[in-house]
C-alpha cells in the first residue's frame, strides 16, 4: 500500500481526502483480512488511501501509543524548533521498533506528497488534517468538544511532522522506496 501511495500519492489530487468506492474498499479489506491474495494496483488509488488510514487506526493503543498521547500533545507547546524535533525524537525512542519503521516509510510518503502540493493539492495541513486521528487518539474517551480539540492539537503535530519529517528521521526517508 504504501509503494503504491509513494509512487501514485504525488500526482493524485486529493490523495487522503476522497475515498473509494465503499463496496471495493468493504471487499477488499475482507479479502485482506482473510489472508487472500490482492492486486491493489489495479484498485483506485483512493481505496488504496482508505484501507491504509484503516490499517493504522486498528493498530491496538494507535502507532504513536495512546501511552504517550499527553507527551505527543504538548510537544508543541515546548520552545523552539530544534526543542521540538528533539522531543519528538526521545518519543519515538519509547516506541516499538516496527511503529518507528512504519513511521519512517508514512512520513516518507506524507513528504513525498507534500512536495508535490501544488499539484495534487494536498499540503502538510491538508494531508495532517486527513491522516493524524488514525496516528494517535486518546486510551479514554472524551466529549466531543473535548476531542476536537485534540483531533486539531495532533493534527498540527502531524503536520509538524510532515514540515520537519528529514529532520526528525533522517534525509533518507526521502529515498525508502528508490526511485519512482
Amino acid at each position: 500500500m504504501l509503494s503504491l501511495l509513494y509512487q501514485e500519492g504525488p500526482s493524485t489530487k486529493g490523495i487522503f481526502r476522497r475515498s473509494g468506492s465503499a463496496k471495493t474498499f468493504k471487499e477488499l479489506k475482507e479479502k485482506l483480512d482473510s489472508g487472500t491474495e490482492v492486486d491493489l494496483a489495479r484498485e483506485s488509488i483512493f481505496v488504496t488511501a482508505s484501507l491504509f488510514k484503516d490499517f493504522l487506526r486498528n493498530i491496538p493503543g494507535s502507532i504513536l501509543s495512546s501511552q504517550l498521547c499527553d507527551k505527543w500533545v504538548s510537544v508543541l507547546d515546548q520552545g523552539n524548533n530544534e526543542e521540538k524535533i528533539k522531543s519528538i525524537q526521545r518519543l519515538i525512542e519509547h516506541l516499538p521498533r516496527a511503529n518507528v519503521v512504519l513511521l519512517r516509510y508514512i512520513f516518507g510518503v506524507l513528504h513525498g506528497i507534500e512536495m508535490r502540493s501544488e499539484e495534487n493539492q494536498m499540503n502538510a495541513f491538508n494531508l495532517a488534517v486527513c491522516i493524524a486521528p488514525s496516528l494517535l487518539w486518546p486510551s479514554v474517551s472524551s466529549t466531543p468538544d473535548i476531542e476536537s480539540e485534540f483531533i486539531k492539537k495532533i493534527s498540527s503535530l502531524v503536520q509538524f511532522l510532515i514540515e520537519n519529517c528529514c529532520r526528525i528521521f533522517g534525509d533518507e526517508i526521502t529515498s525508502l522506496f528508490g526511485e519512482i
